[in-house]
């Protein structure tokens, strides 16, 4: 991971600063997170041996709230990839009108190479390094790049047993059966399936005649190419870590998710008689997926998979980023100047984030709803903030990205200045 990430991901303020009126104190306390916590982690391995992980927890701002944000467990996962991360996602609380700040965390690690047990003890161990820096009303953990259900699971577990009290508001994205949302694993995938959809009728695009490429077929890029190929879209392409195939008649994508359940890549589901039904079809690399010509694009992996350095590949008219910060801020420019359309991070997979608010207020008051109500008030309030940024980005011309980061700013604006400003405190 580059050291300029969040230098990076702080350009995306830069072009949105000209259309908003805020505070300069507003603007200072945007600058730095507001606490940033490095820990080691020992975990006893299955042979006994002594292992030390680095583990990360960034509060990046919580004037609007608790910090809000996932962990991702990921051997790439560095303190300038959580403070970037946790910056967008004060950003994308913002957006979507959430009663949070932004806070990230993560731990240097491959979850692959670990057993289960291992697994369970380095997040243990993880929430005993951190446990006095998250709470309920403090900062809020939540799934993110290989972490899941279980594992937060064994995070709400362990902060119980060191508070000694119950506290499921503690993290969201939990099991169902130990407080957690029904449709929050889908959540990410749901919400930017509503913004495509909304996004897409502004253009009067048919989805029988609209193609699709999912690069990253995980927890939310599975959902939005299953929504996508149940409305009609022809989804052509998908990958993951181990590859991606590509079919111009387009996938199966029921059948691929069959299989990616029991096999470790997806890169031979074609070749499986009694999983699917075999059309022609090529194994491609996640590259040469990004360059495919195809009507939408959705990154859904990994930051920087579109840089100055491969950004003339894209072919797409449309890009709809799932994934956190796919898009270098130079890449950004040239696929703006080249009149390809990208709907930003910070609205397109914010679903997740708003069905952990949903969980956390179902926690809070001790009232579940049925999944139904969740789906309903998830498609409402993206279609809402959707509707909000497109007005935005119209009044100024502005791309959608610079209209997302206006509409953020102006409510973390709002906020920072509710506390006093140089204005109240400096008679004129």
């Amino acid at each position: 991971m580059s050291d300029s990430l969040f230098a990076d991901a702080s350009k995306r303020l830069e072009r949105a600063m000209k259309y908003v009126s805020i505070s300069e104190d507003a603007l200072e306390y945007l600058k730095y997170p507001k606490a940033s916590l490095n820990v080691s982690i020992p975990v006893r391995m299955d042979n006994g041996s002594l292992r030390i992980f680095q583990g990360y927890r960034v509060r990046y701002d919580d004037t609007r709230g608790p910090g809000k944000g996932g962990v991702r467990y990921h051997p790439n996962v560095s303190m300038d990839e959580v403070k970037s991360l946790a910056f967008w996602m004060t950003f994308k609380c913002a957006v979507l009108d959430l009663p949070f700040g932004g806070a990230k965390g993560g731990v240097t690690v491959n979850p692959k190479e670990l057993s289960k047990l291992e697994l369970e003890r380095l997040t243990r161990g993880y929430i005993d390094a951190i446990a006095d820096f998250i709470g309920p009303n403090i900062d809020i953990p939540a799934p993110d790049v290989y972490t899941n259900p279980t594992i937060m699971g064994w995070m709400m577990d362990q902060y119980n047993i060191i508070s000694r009290s119950l506290n499921p508001g503690v993290v969201t994205g939990k099991p169902v059966t130990l407080g957690g949302s029904l449709g929050r694993d889908t959540a990410t995938g749901s919400g930017a399936y509503y913004v495509i959809e909304a996004i897409m009728a502004k253009f009067d695009r048919l989805p029988h005649q609209t193609t699709v490429a999912v690069q990253g077929f995980g927890n939310a890029g599975s959902v939005v190419a299953e929504l996508l190929a149940k409305a009609g879209y022809k989804v052509v392409a998908v990958s993951d870590s181990q590859g991606g195939i590509y079919a111009k008649k387009g996938l199966d994508i029921p059948s691929i998710l069959h299989y990616k359940k029991s096999n470790p890549g997806i890169q031979a589901v074609y070749c499986q008689d009694t999983v699917c039904n075999i059309v022609e079809h090529e194994i491609i690399t996640n590259e040469q997926l990004l360059a495919l010509e195809v009507d939408i694009l959705i990154p859904a992996a990994l930051e920087n998979q579109i840089t100055e350095a491969n950004v003339q590949d894209i072919k797409a008219k449309y890009i709809f980023e799932v994934a956190n910060g796919p898009i270098s801020s130079g890449a950004d420019r040239i696929l703006e100047d080249r009149g390809i359309y990208v709907v930003p991070d910070i609205l397109v997979n914010a679903g997740g984030v708003t069905v952990s608010y949903f969980e956390w207020l179902q926690n809070r008051s001790g009232l579940y709803w049925e999944l139904e109500e969740v789906e309903e008030r998830l498609q409402k309030r993206m279609r809402k903030e959707t509707e909000k940024i497109w007005q935005i980005a119209d009044e100024f011309s502005i791309s959608m990205r610079t209209a997302a980061y206006v509409h953020g700013l102006n409510r973390l604006g709002e906020a920072l200045s509710a506390k006093g400003t140089r204005d109240y405190y400096v008679k004129k």
